[in-house]
């Protein structure tokens, strides 16, 4: 088998670390010679990086498996998946599926173009065993996810991340720091640091938190604009973490807080660590600073045991903190966690009913915090540039989640380029902006 005869389509699903490892795994074929496309009725092996984290996605990832089988009849000669779902449903794919060519573990794939080659029967050597730090970027070239950590030590009870992931496993500063460099020579601006639980980081190589040392190796990059941060567990965030990212430049003022809920009730539940109490003074003080930090959040409504009175305590959290993102999700009962066993799950339609109410508060806080920021001029980073228009994004808000800018178009305008941007209105999540000059 000639690699350059070979053309090999990736598709990703589910979350930005899932991403990482997916740009990771196209370096590593690109490397062994294999043709990378992105149309995949053109390529001759599909992956499909798969989600597993709850049922609908594992739906998402069985969908999309089951719509790839039918381009063998094409140009497709192999299918090979990976993911949490290989992670999750070994046995269920091999038993099931029979058009998938290769399962590929999570801890392989460093080695998935040699098991592509055993698959036609040949060798390929040593030419691909290492890991390595350059990726081929999924994401536009000016940003790019860091993962920094695998795996979760929480153990919440509705998560399965911690069984299909393993423990939680910090990389190296060391190793960190090389790859943001890697990326930053590819034209990289903006570094968004993952990980399941990204304060927890380093406790397992180096016996403490890290962090923070971790940001300030990061900012010493020249060429680096923005560093934000996702998924920082409430009860690790320390006065020393929120001080950085107050007075640092480089850090954007943006923190995402996977809260999930606030009741005592309910966290006990979930085995969170936080309390009611405990939330609120972490999130007054963040909103104390002398810069604003925007805050980002997720919560589960329908949890088991979430009584009436546990569902008012979160929404009227969600009206007195006007977090500036939330997002709200129906929890998902999903076999092999503890939460499956608990007694007093929550029907479907109270589920649903109680998310709706939440997202039409959350819409009130998005109109209303949207209201405060017309008159105002934001540095922001240009994600894209069409006939018609132009979206910026600025430091308070994260790619493809949160609020984007739309303006319209002007001359000179780059993708991945800063630019002043005066806010003249908004359209209900999202802002309307003028751009006045590079920044």
């Amino acid at each position: 088998m000639n690699p350059n005869d070979k053309k090999v389509a990736l598709i990703s699903l589910g979350c930005d670390k899932n991403t990482v490892d997916s740009e990771k795994i196209l370096y590593l074929l690109k490397n062994a010679g294999f043709q990378i496309v992105s149309n995949i009725q053109e390529a001759n092996i599909i992956i499909i990086n798969t989600c597993a984290f709850i049922a609908s996605a594992q739906e998402e990832s069985i969908n999309r498996i089951l719509e790839v089988e039918q381009l063998k009849k094409n140009n497709c000669e192999k299918i090979i998946v990976c993911g949490c779902l290989v992670a999750r449903n070994n046995e269920e794919l091999k038993s099931n599926i029979d058009s998938i060519d290769l399962l590929v573990n999570i801890n392989d794939y460093d080695k998935i173009s040699e098991l592509i080659y055993e698959l036609y029967g040949e060798t390929l050597g040593n030419v691909c065993r290492m890991v390595a730090p350059t990726r081929i970027l999924s994401t536009p070239n000016h940003y790019a996810y860091v993962k920094i950590a695998d795996g979760c030590d929480n153990f919440c009870t509705y998560c399965t991340i911690p069984k299909i992931r393993g423990r939680f496993r910090s990389r190296p500063i060391e190793d960190i720091v090389d790859e943001c460099k890697a990326l930053v020579n590819q034209g990289v601006k903006e570094l968004i640091i993952v990980a399941q639980d990204v304060t927890r980081y380093g406790i397992d190589l180096y016996k403490e938190y890290k962090i923070v040392d971790l940001l300030k190796e990061l900012v010493k990059i020249p060429e680096v604009h923005w560093i934000r941060l996702h998924y920082c567990y409430p009860e690790l965030i320390s006065d020393e973490l929120i001080e950085l990212i107050n007075n640092e430049d480089k850090i954007c003022k943006y923190i995402d807080i996977p809260l999930q809920h606030v009741s005592d009730n309910i966290l006990k539940r979930m085995n969170r660590k936080s309390t009611y109490d405990s939330i609120c003074n972490l999130i007054t003080k963040i909103q104390n600073q002398s810069n604003k930090i925007s805050i980002r959040s997720s919560f589960i409504v329908g949890f088991p045991g979430e009584t009436h009175r546990d569902f008012v305590l979160l929404k009227n959290f969600i009206k007195k903190f006007s977090l500036d993102n939330v997002g709200v999700f129906e929890y998902s009962r999903e076999y092999g966690t503890p939460a499956y066993s608990l007694k007093h799950q929550i029907s479907p339609f109270v589920k649903r009913i109680r998310r709706k109410k939440l997202y039409n508060i959350q819409k009130n806080i998005v109109k209303q915090n949207n209201e405060k920021l017309v008159g105002q001029t934001l540095i922001c980073v240009c994600d894209e540039v069409n006939d018609d228009c132009i979206v910026m994004r600025s430091e308070y808000n994260s790619p493809d989640v949160d609020t984007v800018i739309y303006c319209e178009p002007f001359d000179g305008v780059e993708q991945g380029a800063f630019y002043e941007v005066e806010i003249f209105g908004y359209y209900e999540y999202d802002l309307l902006g003028r751009v006045i000059k590079r920044s």
